[in-house]
């Protein structure tokens, strides 16, 4: 039984079909790229090679391989879309958007520190505010009564 999918034993996994060769059992590439994902494996492909990928996965520890995949792909897939600056340029973009979003927040949090300041200075009672001569009771009372 191929280890390219248990389901479908003579199925090769995307490399070797790609590649157009036999996948055989033990097949480096078969566990990260299998046949239902074969965009996976021509982005990384076209961006690394076949054999550097081989020699790369061969080289780490298995426990890695699957990380090292991902970075692969993840970074194939930025080149493609980008070539000069790959993940790099996505990288860049995503920490302008933090910055202009950490400075929004910043004025939106002053703006909430001056809102609640001025909310507590109109909902202070007449006898804390300077100049006050009228006395609360008669104040109060006549707060009251419009009310009604």
């Amino acid at each position: 039984m191929a280890s390219s999918s248990s389901s479908h034993p003579s199925a090769p996994c995307a490399a070797c079909k790609f590649l157009r060769r036999k996948c055989i059992q033990g097949c480096v590439f078969a566990p990260y790229f299998p046949p239902e994902d074969p965009t996976k494996f021509v982005n990384v492909h076209k961006i690394f090679g076949a054999s550097n990928v081989s020699k790369l996965l061969n080289e780490i520890a298995p426990h890695q391989r699957e990380d090292a995949v991902s970075s692969l792909a993840y970074e194939a897939e930025a080149r493609l879309k980008d070539p000069v600056y790959g993940c790099v340029g996505a990288i860049s973009v995503l920490q302008r958007q933090v910055l202009r979003l950490q400075k929004e927040l910043d004025a939106t949090n002053a703006d909430l520190i001056r809102f609640s300041s001025s909310q507590s200075i109109s909902t202070t009672p007449p006898s804390s505010q300077p100049n006050s001569h009228v006395s609360p009771s008669s104040n109060y009372g006549s707060t009251y009564s419009s009310w009604s």
